[in-house]
């Protein structure tokens, strides 16, 4: 009988399942999540699919705690794990490590991010929003040059207001340079100080198509702006941060190309008021000016000038006629000290009284080494009567005579034999040394 290998369904699914991780160690899988489950383990439990099938998928705590979503059905994700078989059902599934969200989603996730952040350090605060100017005589327009944008705000601008000297200024409003060549051509355009607004206009698109617009730098940079900006990227249910950031949003680039400029026909309605309005201020001008001339002139006759002119002559003269007699008066009075001091210093004849200290100075001079000497000579015969007082008294004269004292070791000195005990050891002070010495017995005098 032929001999096969018999598996049991465990052993089957054993070898399925290091067979898939040994093929799939860690693949990447984009697609939409369908029967999101959160049981109360904390794992998350779901199924990635598109319009032609779909894999189980497991995600457990420690990974799916740190996602910065939530998982939803519908929601398209992008997703990193390991192919494995779940030996109890038979069934292949993922083992997620990393998700994130695909496309749109996470790109409007980010826009909401970042647009946040912006609005907390108030960069899109209204207060800080510049007024366009009610006629403005230069316009610089960024944009494509090959859009249809262009031809829509020029039309517009010349029907409304053919005065306005409207630049293009060519810039890509798409791809991955976009921002930075907007961001550069803005600065140029600023550092020109030429233009009194700024126009940033974009046709419509997908979220992907106007990302250039959601720059954090370009944003910074328009907001910086110390010329009024305007923007209108895309229709008028897209919003991006340049929006957000400039001084005025435009739904879309004609309506921004209206709000820019006043109308000519509006304007011809409102120009006979206009003309009126500035007769009558005129008018109002020429007489106040008027009226001011004849007040000055009135004051000027008053003052009559002439007259005016003489008499600040004859005061000019009498003040320097005052100072000339004030500084001879000073002079006169300088000059007489001066030859008051000349003849102090003669009468009290200075060479004498140096001749005067110079002799008692020598006469002083052998006072105070003789007074010395005499203080020197009492001090020595003070000290020999203390010394001799002092050796009167004191016990190393009485060692001398042939005497001797006697110490214990802590220093005490023996007065009695109760001092020193039998056994104990001395130290005995003579006139030449020091002697060690033991107590064997006791006596008596």
């Amino acid at each position: 009988m032929e001999t096969r290998d018999i598996l049991t369904p465990s052993q089957l699914n054993t070898l399925a399942r290091d067979l898939l991780e040994g093929a799939f160690p860690a693949i990447w899988v984009e697609g939409e999540l369908g029967g999101v489950a959160r049981p109360a383990s904390g794992h998350l439990y779901f199924s990635l699919k598109d319009e032609r099938a779909q894999v189980r998928c497991a995600m457990f705590r420690p990974k799916s705690s740190w996602l910065k979503f939530q998982p939803r059905d519908g929601l398209r994700v992008l997703a990193r794990g390991r192919l494995t078989l779940y030996e109890a059902r038979g069934e292949y599934q993922l083992v997620l490590d990393h998700m994130e969200e695909a496309g749109e989603g996470a790109l409007r996730r980010a826009l909401e991010e970042l647009k946040e952040k912006l609005a907390a350090e108030g960069l899109f605060d209204a207060g800080r929003k510049r007024p366009l100017p009610a006629f403005p005589r230069r316009i610089g327009l960024l944009t494509s040059p090959s859009g249809a944008v262009v031809r829509d705000v020029l039309s517009v601008l010349a029907r409304r207001l053919p005065l306005a000297e409207i630049d293009v200024l060519p810039v890509p409003v798409q791809g991955a340079t976009a921002a930075a060549q907007v961001r550069g051509m803005l600065a140029r355009a600023i550092q020109s100080e030429r233009y009194d607004v700024l126009l940033i206009a974009r046709g419509g698109g997908s979220l992907e198509d106007l990302w250039a617009f959601n720059d954090e730098q370009l944003a910074r940079a328009i907001a910086a702006s110390p010329i009024p900006v305007v923007s209108a990227i895309g229709h008028e249910t897209d919003f991006s941060l340049s929006d957000f950031a400039a001084d005025l949003r435009a739904p879309t680039p004609s309506v921004a190309a209206e709000l820019l400029v006043p109308d000519r026909a509006d304007l011809r309605t409102r120009l006979p008021g206009f003309s009126r309005a500035l007769a009558s201020s005129h008018d109002n001008r020429h007489r106040q000016a008027a009226q001011r001339a004849d007040r000055a002139w009135l004051r000027l006759q008053a003052l009559h000038p002439q007259a005016r002119f003489a008499l600040l002559r004859r005061r000019e003269a009498e003040l320097r006629q005052r100072l000339d007699a004030s500084l001879l008066r000073q002079l006169e009075q300088r000059i007489a000290r001066l030859r008051h001091a000349g003849a102090v210093l003669r009468g009290s004849r200075p060479e004498r009284r140096l001749g005067q200290l110079r002799e008692r100075l020598d006469a002083l001079r052998g006072r105070p080494l003789s007074a010395v000497a005499r203080q020197l000579q009492h001090d020595t015969l003070r000290l020999r009567s203390l010394a001799r007082s002092l050796e009167t008294v004191s016990p190393l004269a009485t060692v001398a005579r042939g005497y001797a004292i006697l110490r214990r070791e802590d220093g005490h000195i023996v007065r009695g034999t109760a001092d020193a005990p039998v056994g104990s050891a001395l130290d005995a002070t003579v006139a030449d040394g020091k002697l060690k010495l033991r107590v064997e017995g006791e006596g008596s005098l």
